[in-house]
């Protein structure tokens, strides 16, 4: 059996802007230390924001790590205080500078790649099919044209659609990273349900 063949990588930002501590990478370090049950190895991985680094780090973890299940990359959602499910990656848009100060060239994830990809994980599944006590989570096919959209494009691209991507809202009194650990845990297990169902 491949050595990869029960591997999930998950990846969480840095710090930027107004998040000197991102929920994203705390969320992904707590659920790292939940686990997502024996069969599951967890590979957790921090993305700079920054959009070049990112796009050699997100190549290097499919093309070393080869997970055989999928990808999943967490980014925080500064205005929310729900769980965000997003379906697709967009390839043009991206004006906005990273941590770095710069944007892509053209403002593009890949100059001859297509509009648009999906998830092979239905989202909306997902969505309908869990439920996290103390926040809501919510389904959406915009995930904002940052190094966070940027990140997700560049993964379904290298991936054949087999990343997901999670928006979680920044830690507060009551949105605790152990409260966000265990919301990633929830929706994580439920996308593995899916994609076995998928591969049967």
């Amino acid at each position: 059996m491949d050595s990869n063949s029960n591997t999930v990588v998950v990846t969480g930002f840095g710090p930027f802007g107004r998040h000197p501590v991102n929920s994203s990478w705390e969320a992904v370090k707590e659920l790292s230390n939940l686990g997502l049950g024996k069969d599951v190895v967890v590979r957790i991985l921090q993305l700079p924001v920054a959009y070049k680094k990112t796009k050699e780090q997100v190549s290097k973890i499919w093309e070393t790590l080869r997970p055989q299940q999928f990808t999943v990359h967490v980014g925080v959602a500064s205005s929310s205080k729900a769980i965000i499910l997003e379906q697709c990656g967009r390839n043009r848009g991206y004006t906005d500078a990273d941590i770095c100060g710069i944007s892509p060239e053209g403002g593009v994830c890949l100059s001859d790649g297509p509009d648009m990809i999906e998830s092979t994980i239905s989202m909306k599944a997902v969505c309908k099919n869990i439920s996290v006590n103390g926040i809501q989570v919510l389904f959406s096919r915009d995930a904002g044209r940052y190094v966070c959209d940027y990140t997700y494009y560049l993964s379904l691209h290298y991936g054949n659609g087999r990343a997901a991507f999670i928006h979680v809202p920044p830690l507060s009194n009551l949105l605790t990273a152990d409260l966000l650990g265990r919301a990633l845990q929830i929706i994580i297990q439920e996308m593995l349900k899916q994609f076995g169902k998928a591969r049967e």
